[in-house]
């Protein structure tokens, strides 16, 4: 098996630095490779907006989010070593009111009806157990967490793709890197906006 190598920041205000990594298969890692062309598709319409990660395991991507403009990351990871590392890893950014952070339960925080409203969705639970499904189901029946135009990023392993009932979403695109996949979805009352599907 190889070793697996420290998340760094790609782009932006904390571009090079480097990030504390969980070890073990307790959270789903995002490669440099992934995280770049994600954060590409995304582009500077990532300035400015609200960011939730659901399942932030190091704050890799939460980070990368607040490095590249975003107004507000909230970061949420309820097991207790990716929960401390991630705290760490969050000291990188100086302005503390660019984030929030909290040890909960995924499912939890999304039924606790939070009063800030994101543009931006990212999901990437532990694999093979049908968690990003079960997110996107719950979200469906939250939807007042979500801004006109939100978009839901699932980052996965392909195996584990399939085609979901969203009665409020839109699968718009989806991408496949070697053994992850990601799926873009767009809240539906937005569904109008343009979507940077092209390469």
């Amino acid at each position: 098996m190889s070793k697996r190598t420290s998340p760094r920041v790609i782009a932006g205000d904390f571009k090079g630095l480097n990030l504390k990594s969980v070890p073990g298969t307790i959270t789903r890692p995002i490669t440099d490779r992934v995280k770049e062309n994600l954060f590409n598709i995304i582009s500077s319409d990532i300035i400015g907006t609200n960011f939730l990660d659901l399942f932030g395991g190091t704050g890799s991507v939460g980070i990368e989010a607040i490095s590249r403009g975003a107004k507000y990351v909230h970061l949420i990871e309820k097991n207790t070593l990716p929960f401390k590392i991630l705290s760490d890893n969050l000291k990188i950014v100086p302005d503390k009111n660019r984030y929030g952070i909290e040890k909960k339960d995924a499912f939890t925080f999304i039924r606790s009806h939070s009063v800030r409203k994101y543009d931006y969705v990212f999901i990437a639970p532990p694999q093979y157990k049908g968690l990003w499904e079960r997110t996107i189901t719950l979200l469906i029946s939250n939807l007042e967490i979500l801004n006109p135009q939100a978009w839901i990023i699932v980052q996965i392993d392909p195996v584990e793709y399939q085609k979901i009932q969203c009665p409020h979403l839109i699968e718009f695109d989806s991408r496949k890197y070697g053994s992850t996949m990601l799926i873009f979805y767009l809240y539906e009352d937005s569904a109008m906006r343009s979507s940077p599907v092209s390469e």
